[in-house]
């Protein structure tokens, strides 16, 4: 157990008494660790900063206030735990898995995908491509759990496993080409497996239409041409897709959107035959409340004869969060959320639990990280394929982030892969961190930033002997900007290598990011989700210095805005620096 000696190499009481409780940290979470390899996925955590449940046996929307957009979810075998995967685009690891047991109550507990296909093309940050609209589906003919996803520009994919929570299959590509996005497969009683798909006009030049073909009976390869089954070209039904395939009653479903991302609406469709024709209603629309466009998601029906939907709201810097809809049956049409009209119904913002088996206990996605285990918390994600150079956890009570080089055409982090990031997890949160940066060379920076089209960081950088605290701003990034730097402080090391072999200047200090939500409405009445986000530092996490200028925060491609850490330096250094980050803390706002 090598945690035992890592404490003998300190050179002074400070660093031995720090020495001993890191390791004592590490030793104690690998114990939990060996116990269960998915004790952080077990421990219920209840988030600070939002919680649906409201303890009394309802629960407030959304359930999942971060951005798990395109969501799907499927019942597992036992028909009592229910498994929600959502869009993950270029973001790894990919195609996350949140668990539940009543619908309200979700845990991240693993990631299907640990690397995106072709390796060297995810290599580096693909804004918006790789994992688009994914489904869900348990097959009961052969015990086995399927995940498919569109990649756009290169086809239909697919992962499968025998336990959610355990190893997922390598990605498959099962139909090669363009423009095929947002699938969903339906095992049939008779065991026939069909596959229903949108398409994207930016790879294919056509949209708004669903097609459907037919699969081999493991669902790995087609032996069917696909057949439009709906076309909403030129109606209130444009940019028709997210299909999701069902059956019931002898009925064959459709679920999908309409209308557009920000403002559309949900339709159901229906057909005694999965090749159509379908006819069609209008199940869920924003109606007088004030959540846009309530569309895309899945369907579950529980043993106690109830059925839900949860879909995604898009809330701009937010992204896409997660709403829970009761739904009810009339004259065989799904009417989704409180009933407005014959077939239509509008959102929920709360309401009766769903009724299901087993009382669950209160749990959220898990924020923070106290970085004491081999392992990262499974809130976080690079933005390309993790490579080894872009971190490690240490045995030390903490996680090592190397600075990337850039290179010498760099203007921003647009294109840098190895930002460790996370969701915004709440419309108000403040969050904290304390960390050690390393820098052997002049130019190496690390700090905090929150990332998206526009992005803001807080950084100190290494200037001489000495490390300036800088407040960065960049706005559209995505098109080549240059990052804005505003010094705040010049600070001196609060240690240094006494060797002189590679020598570097340490700064531990204390960072802070704030986002506060502050609403808006636009020129034609629609809800505005634009939010402030504000910086400070602190030496000793007491006494805080915040940063002059608040920044507007901002989605990135597909994705809401996401925070987190940075480390970067200039190109043609022989010597890298690292961020040591000690912990990272999310609270209500301060």
């Amino acid at each position: 157990m090598r945690v035992y000696s890592w404490w003998f190499f300190s050179s002074n009481t400070s660093s031995f008494y720090f020495s001993i409780m890191a390791s004592f940290r590490s030793f104690v979470a690998l114990l939990g660790i060996l116990a269960c390899p998915l004790s952080w996925a077990q421990q219920p955590y209840r988030s600070s900063v939002w919680c649906p449940d409201n303890g009394d046996g309802t629960y407030t929307n959304p359930v999942i206030y971060a951005d798990y957009s395109d969501p799907d979810v499927c019942v597992g075998a036992s028909g009592h735990d229910f498994y929600l995967t959502a869009s993950s685009f270029n973001c790894i690891p990919g195609l996350p898995i949140l668990h539940s047991r009543d619908l309200v109550n979700w845990q991240l507990v693993n990631h299907a995908v640990k690397a995106l296909p072709p390796y060297d093309r995810y290599a580096t940050p693909q804004h918006g491509n790789g994992v688009w609209a994914p489904s869900i589906r348990y097959n009961q003919h052969n015990q086995t759990y399927y995940i498919y996803w569109g990649d756009p520009d290169l086809g239909v994919f697919v992962v499968t496993a025998k336990d959610p929570l355990g190893s997922w299959s390598e990605p498959q590509c099962i139909i090669e080409g363009k423009g095929m996005i947002d699938t969903t497969p339906l095992w049939d009683d008779d065991g026939r497996c069909y596959l229903v798909n949108g398409w994207a006009n930016s790879r294919c030049q056509f949209n708004s239409v669903l097609t459907v073909r037919e699969m081999s009976a493991d669902g790995l390869r087609p032996i069917g041409q696909p057949v439009i089954v709906f076309d909403g070209n030129g109606t209130e039904n444009r940019t028709a897709e997210g299909p999701k395939f069902y059956k019931r009653d002898g009925w064959y479903w459709i679920f999908c959107p309409a209308g557009g991302v920000p403002t559309g609406h949900q339709l159901a469709m229906r057909s005694r035959s999965p090749f159509g024709p379908y006819e069609w209603q209008k199940v869920l629309e924003q109606g007088k409340t004030t959540v846009n466009g309530p569309h895309q998601g899945g369907w579950v029906h529980l043993p106690s004869g109830q059925d839900w939907f949860l879909h995604f709201q898009d809330m701009e810097a937010y992204g896409r969060v997660v709403w829970l809809e009761p739904m009810q049956w009339v004259d065989n049409w799904p009417v989704m959320g409180r009933k407005t009209s014959k077939y239509c119904g509008e959102p929920v913002l709360s309401h009766a639990k769903p009724q299901v088996a087993a009382t669950s206990p209160i749990c959220n996605p898990v924020e923070n990280d106290e970085f004491s285990a081999p392992v990262l918390g499974p809130q976080w994600q690079w933005h390309a394929n993790y490579d080894q150079t872009f971190g490690m956890p240490t045995a030390f009570g903490s996680y090592r982030l190397f600075c990337h080089q850039q290179d010498s055409h760099w203007r921003n982090h647009w294109q840098t892969p190895n930002l460790l990031l996370q969701k915004t997890p709440a419309p108000n949160f403040t969050a904290t961190t304390r960390f050690t940066f390393s820098a052997k060379e002049e130019g190496q920076s690390g700090g905090i930033i929150c990332m998206g089209l526009d992005y803001a960081s807080l950084i100190v950088k290494r200037v001489g002997n000495a490390f300036q605290v800088q407040q960065v701003v960049c706005p559209k990034a995505d098109k080549g900007t240059p990052e804005e730097a505003t010094v705040l402080a010049t600070l001196a090391p609060t240690s240094a290598d006494a060797v002189d072999y590679q020598p570097a200047l340490h700064l531990t200090l204390f960072m802070r990011l704030s986002v506060q939500y502050l609403g808006g409405v636009d020129e034609l009445g629609q809800n505005l989700h634009k939010a402030q986000v504000t910086f400070s530092f602190s030496s000793d996490g007491k006494h805080w210095t915040p940063a002059p200028k608040p920044f507007t925060m901002r989605q990135g491609k597909w994705i809401g805005a996401k925070v987190g850490y940075v480390a970067s330096e200039p190109s043609g250094l022989k010597v890298r620096g690292w961020l040591d980050a000690d912990w990272w803390r999310i609270t209500t706002l301060k």
